[in-house]
């Protein structure tokens, strides 16, 4: 799809998260935040694409005036079908697109991933002396891509693999070349023994979803429990292991972090903590007020 790969013209720095659907996304009030503190010219917005659209939409980006894009659910592989071969080698391992951005020297739009990074920076911070060996990581589908990869290419972590279907585990770990061990949902207690890092990748927990309902007895005491689900930021899981007195990451910090990169491609400036910590606050309190 060559005419995917036109040249974003010079203009006003307009930015869009592009989803099916996209209502919920707390991506505007992020970046707008971030633009407001840097006195920065520029606009951040939803755009609302079917999944059929897609490819058209990808095409005549630059014509609707936007520099660049976050692709969230459930356009993430389709993103990277659309752009390839010009992704970056994150998208190119992860067959996924989070972040399409303008090359400065060439013109063309490229696709990059920023979810590992983010999660991976927003884990380091939020425990800055874990040193884990082993992860264990629930689900597989597209969030659950780039944390295994950055956990075992940051982290030189030994992964392993627990979803429902182990099938679609496999083939996880046979599309981005992972090392991963695959467990059924059955042999979850197995699992968990003496692993120092577990990380919900699923829906489980979130405000509407069933909890994600397991039993984190097996963990040592120094275990790490960490939830990609910020809506509640205290997800049932999170507060198990709180009750259990284990450490506790919540998915915010993960959404904030994975924004950074783009951000600085699109706006040339590089995301500060006091940055993040500002979206944070106003993005908790909106959550509050959501929950009523």
């Amino acid at each position: 799809m060559a005419e995917t790969h036109s040249i974003i013209s010079v203009g006003p720095r307009k930015v869009c998260v592009i989803g099916w659907p996209v209502d919920h996304s707390r991506s505007p009030m992020i970046h707008n935040t971030w633009l407001k503190r840097h006195g920065l010219e520029g606009e951040y917005t939803k755009l609302p694409v079917e999944p059929a659209e897609l490819a058209d939409t990808l095409r005549f980006l630059p014509n609707l005036g936007f520099r660049g894009a976050n692709v969230t659910v459930p356009h993430k592989e389709a993103a990277f079908e659309a752009l390839a071969p010009f992704v970056d080698p994150p998208a190119e391992r992860l067959q996924a697109v989070n972040t399409i951005y303008r090359d400065p020297d060439t013109g063309e739009i490229r696709g990059t991933n920023t979810d590992g990074i983010g999660f991976w920076t927003h884990l380091k911070k939020s425990v800055p002396d874990f040193s884990g060996k082993t992860a264990v990581v629930i689900g597989a589908g597209g969030a659950a891509r780039a944390i295994v990869d950055v956990l075992e290419t940051e982290g030189r972590m030994k992964v392993r693999l627990v979803n429902r279907t182990m099938a679609r585990a496999a083939s996880l770990v046979a599309d981005i070349e992972a090392k991963a061990m695959v467990y059924d949902w059955q042999q979850m207690p197995k699992a968990l023994e003496g692993a120092d890092l577990v990380v919900n990748t699923t829906s489980l927990g979130m405000k509407g979803q069933a909890d994600l309902d397991i039993d984190l007895s097996p963990l040592p005491a120094t275990a790490v429990v960490y939830d990609i689900v910020y809506v509640p930021l205290e997800t049932p899981l999170l507060r198990q292991a709180r009750d259990r007195g284990l450490a506790t990451v919540d998915g915010l910090g993960m959404l904030l972090w994975q924004a950074a990169p783009g951000f600085a491609r699109w706006f040339g400036v590089e995301v500060t903590e006091d940055d993040v910590a500002t979206a944070r606050a106003l993005i908790e309190d909106d959550l509050k007020k959501e929950q009523g």
